[in-house]
């Protein structure tokens, strides 16, 4: 047994049971030990931005960290923006990346790369193994970082010569990290702040988005008459009819500055004080009022539902019922020809998302106003883009899709992010995922053109406009998708829409629409 079959053999023993890959020749050995170990499903993406995203998107639905498997340091470069949400998101994954033999790497061959370097900024843990009878330990060792709450990067360097030379003795299963328990103090010093009777508000991120959580905390705020509010992005929300609805900060300085005035105490719960996505002239970077103060119940690595739970307590509010969405589906647009804009697209989604669906939120500046219909809607589980690096969407519900294989799985795409993953179509086909793709088509970078307004540009000339804009030519998302193997077609009204949804829901594999909005 060589060195990469000890780490296949380990990993799965750690309970790593699918790698998402994009190897190069350096990784051959480990791909030939996948072909002798049963118990991991390998995944190829054909960019490795897919592979890191779908990793991301496993972790938020299986609980548990992949691996990927990637090609030095090009390789892993590749994948960093995506790497970069999934840290954002705290999604637990092992990359296994190859490295030249290690006599070789003085050779400084085209492919020779501080790969240690590449990976650092986007990773928790990071190990270059240069012995092969201790690649199997590292293994172990990759996936216990990985596991750290809320879920961590672990990178392991594996030279090719450590992967073909023998191996040492493959690693047994070790006990899963627990989840630190919150200080009791600090659950009473919130509870003293809440019994204040100020204007106050539990802002919830991280675990914080499960149901049990949100159900201890519903519980809170109806006892206390403080609001129950959720960060912009929550790596995964549990909504829908039956669930407790937090009501979303904005992304807009101005909006988020408005909800949040006035209030005197926030505390967090796996949530980070509010801020701005970015810096405007004359616009403040804190979006709380500067008196407010903000108190911590439970970091995101701490057991967030026990802490809710014991505030419930300390509080008296164990049997005091919460505040439950009801389902309230809106009627589906009557006969005509009506634009696709992000009102009635909300609608018309809250209308048809399917019971216990998973929704993959990158429909960026299209999909701002999709909070409030889609509350009522059949329960589902939202996941955001995390880290604010386009590009998630796609393989994003590869993961998921691959995490939770009896979940319908509904990606909500801008046109412009779409096409920094689209190869992540092919996956979808070659796996016969459960994927329906909405792309949200107004041909520009529409988000950036708000931002453009917001920096004080009112009346941008041709260049700005030229790398605003994406449609000369315009993509046609439909070829794209059955270049790829996804049937596809286009929607030019909410009718059609409506219609071409309830199709491809009804339809097995993935299949993609392509929304023309107005």
């Amino acid at each position: 047994m060589n060195g990469a079959e000890s780490l296949s053999r380990t990993l799965v023993n750690q309970g790593v049971e699918v790698c998402f890959a994009n190897p190069g020749t350096s990784e051959m050995h480990f791909v030939a030990a996948l072909d002798k170990v049963e118990g991991m499903r390998c995944v190829l993406g054909l960019f490795e931005g897919v592979v890191t995203a779908a990793a991301d998107g496993y972790y938020r639905l299986a609980d548990k960290p992949a691996c990927t498997l990637l090609h030095l340091g090009p390789g892993l470069g590749n994948g960093l923006a995506n790497l970069h949400n999934a840290k954002k998101a705290g999604s637990g994954m092992v990359n296994v990346v190859g490295e030249h033999a290690t006599y070789h790497i003085e050779h400084n061959a085209p492919l020779t790369s501080d790969i240690e370097g590449v990976a650092r900024p986007m990773s928790h843990w990071v190990h270059t193994c240069h012995d092969s009878t201790q690649i199997a330990n590292a293994g172990a060792d990759a996936v216990q970082a990985a596991l750290q709450p809320p879920g961590q990067i672990a990178t392991l360097i594996l030279p090719a010569d450590t992967a073909w030379n023998p191996g040492g003795p493959v690693v047994a299963a070790r006990p899963k990290p627990v989840r630190p328990s919150v200080d009791a103090a600090q659950v009473q010093a919130c509870a003293r702040t809440l019994r204040l009777g100020r204007k106050s508000a539990l802002l919830l991120g991280g675990q914080a988005g499960r149901e049990a959580s949100l159900d201890w905390a519903g519980r809170i705020a109806a006892h206390c008459g403080v609001d129950l509010l959720c960060e912009y992005s929550v790596a995964r929300l549990e909504r829908g009819a039956g669930r407790v609805t937090p009501k979303r900060v904005p992304y807009n300085v101005d909006l988020a500055l408005k909800m949040l005035a006035g209030y005197e105490h926030i505390i967090l719960v796996g949530a980070r004080a509010p801020v701005a996505f970015f810096a405007y002239p004359g616009k403040p970077s804190l979006l709380a009022p500067a008196a407010c103060q903000f108190e911590t119940l439970a970091q995101a690595n701490e057991d967030i539902p026990g802490a809710l739970e014991q505030l419930a307590d300390a509080l008296g509010a164990r049997s005091t019922p919460p505040l439950r969405a009801q389902w309230q589906p809106p009627a589906l647009p009557g006969p005509g020809r009506d634009p696709i804009e992000p009102v009635g697209l909300g609608l018309l989604l809250a209308a048809l998302i399917p019971e216990h669906a998973v929704v993959i939120d990158e429909s960026v500046s299209s999909g701002r106003g999709f909070d409030v219909p889609t509350s009522t809607a059949a329960p589902h589980s939202w996941l955001n883009i995390m880290g604010g690096a386009i590009g998630f969407g796609l393989p994003g519900a590869v993961g998921a899709a691959i995490g939770a294989p009896d979940r319908p799985v509904i990606v909500l795409e801008g046109d412009g992010s779409g096409m920094y993953t689209v190869q992540a179509l092919w996956s979808m086909a070659r796996e016969s995922l459960n994927v329906k793709v909405v792309v949200m088509a107004n041909r520009s970078y529409n988000i950036l053109q708000g931002e453009l307004k917001n920096v004080g540009v009112l009346h941008p000339g041709q260049n700005a406009k030229s790398m605003l804009t994406i449609d000369t030519p315009a993509l046609d998302w439909v070829a794209l998708a059955k270049g790829m193997g996804v049937p596809g077609r286009r929607a030019e009204s909410l009718q059609q829409l409506a219609q071409a949804l309830q199709q491809a829901l009804q339809t097995p594999g993935p299949v993609l629409i392509e929304a023309a909005m107005a």
